[in-house]
């Protein structure tokens, strides 16, 4: 927690100087007069003092669970007539995530000057992004705060869900190429070495493979050689990230994810679900067509997906139909683009975005569910290929001791 010094004078107008802790300079503020003090000036102690709270603090990340809770709890409150500031005292005190709860608590304190809840929102971007802050303003001028609280947390809630769906398929291929390529490692280093040397003890010419393998073997219990490959992998990695911060290189891997074998569709059907959620909730909630479509370009996470929210944006501001500009870019699915045309047509479109939404997030649950059961087979016979690759080169020069001596 950063400390304050201010420097003023007591009620008997003699200086004073104190110093507090305190989560923003307001709170420092207000902790200084309660010591009877008329603050000067008062500045944030920055000298070389290493807090271990601070450094959790910063470590530590705001998930969507998080933001999914705090908003089910915020609403309760305010629905139940709980004021703000008191309010968001009361879950800054019982949040267990730091970084949360000490933006909640310079919210809180901001709210106590007189500063809207949206706009002390929008001083974190590292807790409350533009569509959280967007739908709360929203909720704030049409005076349904506590509405518009209970859609971000279904809105959170469900996008929660979609990526703990993502993250079991991605589990058990990870969880199984790890232990495939430490196995594989471990028998090439140790096990293969002691059966090369009982072969040439006997005299026995290794067939080809079991070079190589004794060749990969060598290559690996080397420290030299591991020290150049973690180098290439940083430089690969270092190179990536330098590309891909690029807006070429983002659009160009971008659209190489879109087209993937197995994953290219999930991924598709992953984010046309989350633009119909976010967009659907976002008009639902009074936020303006043209405001709301910017948030979504901006949270899209894909450059093609974006350009294409982009362009039905330039599109609506000339007149033209969001459904069309989304159908000429080809990025979404053909039957959530007519979904959308139609509620165009209808004056419904909120509630047919909300409608796409929930038809392809139940296609994404059963696409997981299709790759996971396609993936299973794939990493065993990948398992299965590099452990017997290992038996094979140490079964091969056996074969060729058992002719010698027949």
């Amino acid at each position: 927690m950063p400390t304050y010094v201010a420097t003023g004078r007591d009620t008997a107008g003699r200086p004073r100087k104190e110093r507090v802790s305190a989560a923003t300079p307001s709170e420092a503020r207000n902790l200084i007069k309660e010591r009877g003090v008329f603050i000067q000036e008062m500045k944030e102690d920055r000298g070389f003092n290493i807090d271990l709270n601070d450094i959790k603090t910063s470590l530590t990340s705001v998930t969507v669970k998080d933001k999914a809770i705090f908003s089910r709890q915020f609403a309760a409150l305010v629905n139940a007539g709980v004021a703000l500031v008191r309010g968001l005292g009361v879950l800054a005190e019982e949040c267990p995530n730091p970084k949360l709860k000490k933006s909640l608590q310079a919210i809180n304190s901001d709210v106590q000057q007189g500063t809207s809840l949206s706009d002390s929102m929008r001083k974190h971007p590292q807790c409350f992004d533009g569509l959280y802050v967007s739908m709360v303003q929203a909720g704030e001028v049409g005076g349904v705060l506590d509405e518009v609280l209970n859609r971000l947390a279904k809105l959170l809630e469900d996008l929660n869900r979609l990526q703990n769906q993502i993250r079991s398929a991605m589990a058990y291929p990870v969880t199984v190429g790890i232990l495939a390529t430490v196995i594989f490692i471990a028998m090439t280093m140790f096990l293969i070495p002691i059966f090369a040397d009982i072969f040439s003890e006997l005299g026995t010419e290794l067939p080809a493979f079991t070079k190589m393998m004794l060749g990969i073997s060598n290559f690996l219990r080397k420290p030299i050689n591991w020290i150049i490959m973690i180098g290439v992998i940083a430089i690969t990695v270092f190179a990536y990230r330098r590309y891909y911060s690029t807006r070429v290189g983002r659009e160009t891997i971008d659209r190489l994810a879109l087209k993937m074998p197995l994953f290219g569709d999930l991924i598709q059907k992953t984010a046309t679900a989350r633009f119909c959620r976010t967009f659907g909730s976002l008009s639902r909630s009074g936020v303006p067509i043209l405001t709301a479509l910017e948030i979504v370009r901006d949270t899209a996470g894909n450059q093609v997906i974006s350009d294409a929210v982009d362009g039905a944006r330039q599109e609506i501001q000339t007149g033209g139909m969001i459904s069309l500009a989304l159908q000429r870019y080809k990025v979404f699915p053909i039957m959530a683009i007519q979904m959308i045309s139609i509620g165009e047509e209808t004056g419904e479109l909120d509630q047919m975005l909300m409608k796409v939404a929930d038809f392809y997030e139940d296609e994404v649950e059963q696409a997981v569910k299709a790759l996971t059961s396609i993936m299973e087979p794939i990493m065993i016979i990948v398992l299965g290929g590099m452990v017997g690759s290992i038996l094979v080169s140490m079964y091969l020069p056996m074969f060729k001791v058992m002719d010698a001596i027949g």
